[in-house]
């Protein structure tokens, strides 16, 4: 789930654009909160919400590799994934908040060391000079640096750094919530509107914070909505009469305010706001028992290593994208494979694309495990 382009902010390459797809995974202790979901409720997996996270990232490869623009209108997969942590992150705050936010950063934050050692060794060959905001590689508060060479696999940062911001906020956020849900959530969407249409974004790492703050605040405030019960005490006649307006008014802005021709909303902030509202209420609200997954043994164990390995996945999905085209070069130079493989599909890009990506959860998943503080394991 790499960010658009923003005013302030690099441009990133074709394949940087998608929004990544991650949530920091943090388990506590059941009997400290009520969730609404049954599967919550008994301390065990929620299915749904695994789906959700898996079916993100793949969709986010999948834009990468082929750039389909009407991906985020069928899946919008930031604004689920800001839902989701949002919820997350309002089950978590049953324990203290120094506690709960300490947990995400060390869960955050140990794995992303671990890509930046690797990119920025690389980078360092391929003439990267690091300045002093290279202490954001440290503590992403604000976009991390890296050159022309890189740039594809660390635009993608911009999400870590979202996110970060959500988690440092979300104590002071969960309390507003509380004090009044329904006019918080719908006054969460003013500052994107404001932003779009009245003032201009700051230029550099402030505005670029600002904007995706914006844009997604509504979306990680529907997860606090989701957890603590307040969209279930929604009546559904009501759901289904206000979520078809916010996606409508959100399509229509993506259509008369196109950037370079294009409708993709990762370009069109507001546009990807309103839908991503309207979409999100309704995946939230209407939930599907997904219980079924565990009768699937073979998918239920994907859905899980894709949970487990989220973090890796994201980080290391670019790099693998990246590497995919040299390696499909050498290819070229073997007469059976040049025979025998589509080797000028982009399909088989996407298909080399994910056992590279294997390979990455291979070689570093295991860091997950340490920030979570469990035994490294190759596959948990």
């Amino acid at each position: 789930m790499a960010g658009a382009h923003r005013r302030g902010a690099p441009r990133p390459s074709p394949r940087t654009k998608e929004r990544g797809a991650l949530v920091v995974i943090d388990r506590p202790n059941p009997a400290l909160s009520e969730p609404s979901d049954p599967a919550a409720r008994g301390g065990g997996r929620d299915r749904y919400f695994d789906a959700l996270r898996a079916f993100a990232l793949v969709r986010v490869v999948t834009y990468h590799t082929f750039e389909w623009p009407w991906l985020g209108l069928v899946f919008p997969s930031m604004g689920v994934m800001f839902a989701l942590a949002g919820s997350l992150m309002a089950r978590s705050l049953e324990r203290p908040a120094r506690q709960v936010i300490r947990g995400r950063l060390r869960r955050l934050l140990i794995p992303l060391w671990a890509f930046a050692l690797v990119l920025g060794v690389a980078m360092l060959l391929h003439g990267w000079l690091p300045g002093a905001d290279v202490l954001y590689w440290v503590l992403p508060v604000g976009d991390p640096p890296g050159n022309a060479w890189g740039e594809q696999a660390w635009a993608v940062l911009w999400y870590l750094r979202t996110y970060l911001w959500f988690v440092l906020l979300s104590p002071l956020l969960l309390r507003g919530f509380r004090i009044a849900p329904l006019p918080v959530l719908a006054l969460s969407l003013v500052p994107v509107l404001l932003l779009t249409t009245v003032w201009s974004v700051p230029d550099g790492r402030l505005g670029s914070a600002l904007s995706d703050l914006s844009v997604f605040l509504f979306c990680w405030l529907l997860g606090f909505a989701h957890r603590v019960g307040v969209l279930d005490r929604l009546r559904p006649a009501v759901v289904l009469a206000s979520a078809p307006v916010l996606m409508a008014a959100g399509g229509w802005w993506a259509f008369h305010h196109r950037i370079d021709g294009s409708y993709d909303l990762d370009d069109i902030p507001l546009a990807q706001a309103l839908w991503s509202a309207g979409f999100v209420l309704l995946l939230l609200r209407f939930r599907p028992d997904f219980e079924w997954l565990a009768r699937h043994t073979v998918a239920d164990r994907i859905v899980k290593v894709f949970n487990a390995r989220a973090v890796t996945i994201y980080l290391w999905h670019e790099v693998a994208l990246m590497v995919s085209v040299p390696l499909i070069d050498l290819m070229w130079n073997v007469p059976a494979l040049e025979w025998d493989l589509p080797l000028d599909s982009m399909w088989f890009q996407f298909a080399v694309a994910w056992v590279l990506i294997a390979a990455a959860v291979a070689l570093f998943g295991w860091v997950e495990d340490l920030a979570a503080k469990r035994g490294p394991r190759l596959l948990p």
